[in-house]
């Protein structure tokens, strides 16, 4: 699987760079990402959410990894790769900051407010559907576009998961279904960063920087 997708994501990722319709979507990418980012922080303190604080970081996250795709997408696959590696870095950073945080509220026995949680997940469900509709035709391709689709896909799982751990605060009266979706995300997060992290040191790897724009790239014996 790894070898197919290879040369196909090569070839891929120089035509996104030349894609206006790409940068575009990465631009509303990042807008929508911060938007939700202000939004969700601010309530997942009102409402002492393990969950939606995990979401708001994420959205972070994936704002500061959108501006990073759009600033590398032009340069040779090495320099995308070397950015892929900060992006998975970003993503197990995020991974282990839920792990602890979601630790620190079971220990509190925090029960989070289930109306405030299920009206804001359902926000940030619906603005990460619409970022990964906008994405799906570039979900293959070379580390940096696969963590691009990684991180939206995983926004959009979460925030359904977000949704799951409302309705089951609501009718539990405990914290712990927030727990366990929060301890989901983390997980999520860190098996992503190792998926993104592995595609990024193979590509650096290679001997010969296949598929980049410019001819530059040409004629060098392997």
């Amino acid at each position: 699987m790894s070898a197919s997708c290879h040369s196909h994501g090569h070839d891929h990722g120089a035509a996104a760079a030349a894609s206006p319709a790409y940068r575009r979507v990465l631009w509303a990418a990042l807008v929508v990402n911060f938007a939700m980012f202000a939004i969700e922080i601010g309530a997942g303190v009102a409402a002492q959410s393990a969950s939606l604080l995990a979401d708001s970081l994420d959205f972070l996250g994936d704002g500061a990894n959108y501006g990073i795709s759009l600033f590398v997408l032009g340069m040779a696959l090495q320099w995308r790769a070397r950015a892929s590696l900060l992006k998975a870095a970003s993503m197990g950073a995020f991974g282990l900051w839920v792990a602890v945080t979601t630790v620190q509220h079971a220990l509190a026995g925090t029960v989070p407010h289930a109306p405030v949680m299920g009206a804001v997940g359902a926000l940030a469900f619906a603005a990460n559907l619409g970022v990964a509709f906008l994405l799906y035709r570039w979900r293959e391709g070379d580390s940096n576009m696969r963590s691009v689709w990684l991180c939206t896909r995983n926004d959009a799982i979460g925030n359904l998961a977000v949704l799951v751990a409302a309705a089951g605060v609501f009718g539990s009266g405990t914290g712990w279904p927030d727990y366990v979706v929060a301890a989901i995300m983390s997980g999520l997060a860190l098996v992503s960063s190792v998926q993104v992290a592995r595609q990024a040191f193979a590509e650096l790897r290679e001997p010969q920087v296949v598929g980049n724009l410019g001819p530059r790239n040409s004629g060098k014996p392997a």
